[in-house]
């Protein structure tokens, strides 16, 4: 239980906050009947305050998110604000801002849609590159990120980032940021800011928050065998055994650098687990042997995953009706455990049977998807891929009778 153990913290200098070590990343939150599962994200929110998670992380962009967080921490428990136990962070949809305007209205939305009159943490969401920020800038972004600094509506500015090193270390010093938010595990050790972008970022001053901690669930469930059977058989010089998303979470802590992980944390075992491994995750503890056997099963993902894909949906809607992040899923499903049945699950769920088609083949190359995505893949090309490897002529007529059968 997460009642049991209680998270270490680490002092965020640039803020002077003892943040929780585990974050709790609300993206993902429990849905029921298309929304969020209010009495499940209610109890999964306090379970993990209750171990001293106090880092809450949303979003303006994430559906019904910034209101249900709202909700859950305008409560009080024995005359205690649950708002005052934690802090909250949530970002600016850069994307969607198309004058000075929508940077109040945008801002004032999250204030109400929180509950809240302040903002511990306000980040710009998902820079990519160097053009959007200086777009951002000349709608007067600077005046009005002055203007809530000043009346205390947010105390702590940053941003989120999914481009490149270089432009990265151009963004860190082109404002006096307080944070920033980067992807960072350990199959993604040399990827957009990466190690060298969190060290330049760390002497620089600012404190940092590490999103896909464990890469949407790959470094987890959709391991290649011959990864899963390389930690499986890894016994640390404690003489544990550690699961995969143990591992994960622990490379990252690693690292002195980081203040807080996110964790999409959905299911209770995943909160259980989690605050577990984070009530003693120290950093520099992992030893040489413990990183040369990460090291082993960076290699084998390397070789097996054919889309980097996380699974975040930022691509999401497909005006053409793709449902790009499922393509990408059981395309790289069907490399990473080499199984038949992922092919026949991509005729089932993507040709129309029982629910709209989805296929790749019905990209029309319109590139809104890749404009949006976080992780800079070259989407049109990689759909013709998933189109030529999934969309098997021949399994598509007995697919599409078994599905009729079982009433699809």
């Amino acid at each position: 239980m997460a009642d049991t153990y209680r998270v270490l913290t680490r002092r965020m200098e640039t803020t002077g906050d003892d943040l929780g070590i585990l974050g709790f990343g609300c993206m993902r939150f429990p849905r029921k009947y298309g929304a969020t599962d209010m009495d499940r994200a209610e109890r999964q929110v306090m379970r993990a305050i209750a171990a001293g998670v106090n880092y809450f992380d949303t979003a303006y962009l994430y559906p019904g998110n910034e209101k249900a967080l709202g909700t859950i921490l305008a409560k009080e428990d024995d005359g205690v604000k649950r708002r005052d136990r934690v802090k909250i962070a949530t970002k600016l949809p850069l994307m969607l801002v198309k004058n000075e305007d929508d940077l109040d209205k945008m801002f004032r939305t999250s204030l109400e849609r929180l509950q809240t009159d302040r903002i511990d943490y306000y980040l710009m969401h998902n820079i990519n590159n160097l053009d959007e920020w200086e777009r951002m800038k000349r709608l007067g972004v600077l005046d009005f990120i002055g203007r809530i600094r000043a009346n205390g509506s947010v105390k702590h500015i940053g941003f989120s980032y999914h481009g490149n090193l270089h432009d990265f270390k151009v963004v860190v010093d082109d404002y006096p940021w307080d944070f920033c938010q980067i992807q960072y595990n350990y199959l993604d050790e040399n990827f957009q800011a990466g190690r060298e972008g969190l060290k330049y970022a760390a002497a620089k001053g600012l404190g940092i928050v590490v999103m896909e901690p464990l890469r949407g669930g790959m470094l987890i469930d959709k391991m290649p065998p011959a990864a899963k059977k390389i930690i499986d058989g890894y016994t640390d010089g404690s003489g544990a055994k550690r699961s995969a998303a143990e591992w994960g979470l622990r490379w990252i802590w690693n690292h002195p650098e980081v203040a807080t992980v996110l964790s999409g944390m959905n299911e209770e075992a995943h909160i259980d687990e989690n605050v577990r491994v984070a009530s003693d995750a120290a950093a520099d503890s992992l030893t040489a042997e413990d990183l040369a056997m990460l090291g082993r099963v960076r290699n084998v993902f390397k070789s097996a995953v054919k889309v980097g894909c996380t699974g975040c949906s930022y691509c999401m809607p497909c005006p053409a009706g793709v449902n790009i992040p499922l393509c990408f899923a059981l395309y790289n499903n069907k490399y990473i455990l080499g199984s038949l049945s992922n092919t026949i699950s991509y005729i089932m769920y993507t040709d129309g049977i029982g629910n709209p088609p989805s296929k790749a083949s019905l990209c029309k190359k319109c590139g809104v998807c890749e404009k949006k995505c976080p992780q800079n893949i070259p989407i049109m090309s990689s759909l013709e891929d998933v189109a030529r490897e999934m969309e098997n002529p021949l399994l598509r007529l007995p697919v599409r009778i078994a599905g009729k059968l079982m009433g699809r």
